[in-house]
């Protein structure tokens, strides 16, 4: 796995992350969850622990002009036959999704997984996450979906980004996507990964919902090889204690569409088997109803343990999955 000239060496990352301030106030629903301050430092004592290197990147800057960091693994014997992409932190309300991915980086640092290069991506959506929670801290209850310019990252990527079919008009809210294809500064850095890297498999994650989607996303219509990714998507499902539900994101109801994905934009341009997780539960409570206004308990359980171990087990088997059509 080469690195480009963005690439920047361990010391610089853990001087960086020692300037991170911590919060100023964490409100009783983040107790069990880390903030960006905490991540990075468990990330960065994962850096000075391993026993073999973990290379950070700087994939590049946000909207609001915050680093996007990249850690690559490469496997123990230095023989690579796959390479597998894991992301979190797209959408700014979704921590759930950071936590997962951070345990995969956790875990692959102390166990490299034999064979793989593996890439973890723990928050491609700096500026919504720091929105968050500077909003927490101040007490402050304010929906946050997209990046410092409020563009949703989920859709802003340019496969199947044009609506078909009638429901676009009776449901128009379903069938948004963003300015233009990778209008944003954060897909444009993932797309120069993808194209760099040319990854085997990929997981982007998200919250909630306990369900592992493949594309299309934008389309009804079936793609191609769908037994295939329909297969491995029950593979991670079968590796949960508790199984999420795979199918299509794009069959998940008939009225649906997530246009300008990038599950479909890794699958159709790049030919990665691409699946998006929606994480867990939802924090809501119906015996306490408090919980309805509040818009981090909508995506994020309270005790979040047992679901970022399930997010865990999928990431795992997805990184661990041999199929001979798509290893080196």
């Amino acid at each position: 796995m080469s690195l480009t000239a963005t690439a920047v060496g361990a010391a610089a990352f853990l001087a960086w992350v020692d300037a991170l301030p911590p919060p100023d106030h964490r409100p009783e629903i983040t107790l069990a969850y880390r903030y960006q301050a905490d991540i990075y430092q468990q990330i960065a004592e994962a850096i000075e622990a391993s026993p073999r290197p973990i290379e950070v990147e700087r994939l590049g800057t946000s909207a609001g002009d915050r680093p996007i960091w990249a850690f690559h693994l490469r496997p123990p014997s230095g023989k690579e036959t796959d390479r597998a992409l894991v992301i979190g932190g797209i959408h700014a309300l979704e921590w759930l999704s950071t936590e997962v991915a951070t345990e995969t980086l956790l875990w692959a640092a102390a166990t490299p997984p034999e064979g793989v290069a593996l890439t973890v991506i723990p928050l491609l959506n700096p500026d919504g996450r720091a929105k968050v929670e500077a909003d927490l801290s101040a007490a402050v209850n304010r929906y946050r979906r997209g990046n410092q310019a409020n563009v949703d990252l989920n859709r802003d990527f340019s496969v199947n980004r044009e609506a078909r079919g009638p429901w676009q008009r009776v449901i128009p809210g379903y069938y948004h996507t963003s300015p233009g294809p990778l209008s944003q500064p954060e897909s444009r850095a993932l797309d120069a990964l993808l194209a760099r890297e040319r990854y085997q498999r990929a997981v982007s994650l998200h919250a909630f919902g306990r369900y592992i989607y493949y594309p299309w996303s934008g389309r009804f219509a079936r793609p191609e090889d769908w037994r295939a990714l329909d297969a491995l998507a029950l593979e991670m499902s079968a590796a949960q204690d508790r199984p999420y539900n795979a199918t299509q994101l794009g069959r998940w109801a008939f009225f649906f569409r997530a246009l300008g994905s990038e599950i479909d934009h890794m699958y159709g341009h790049y030919g990665v088997q691409a699946f998006l997780i929606e994480l867990g539960p939802s924090g809501l409570r119906p015996w306490r109803p408090s919980t309805f206004r509040d818009y981090f308990s909508w995506y994020n359980p309270v005790d979040p343990r047992r679901h970022v171990r399930a997010g865990l087990q999928a990431t795992k088997a997805m990184i661990r999955h041999r199929d001979a059509t798509t290893s080196r």
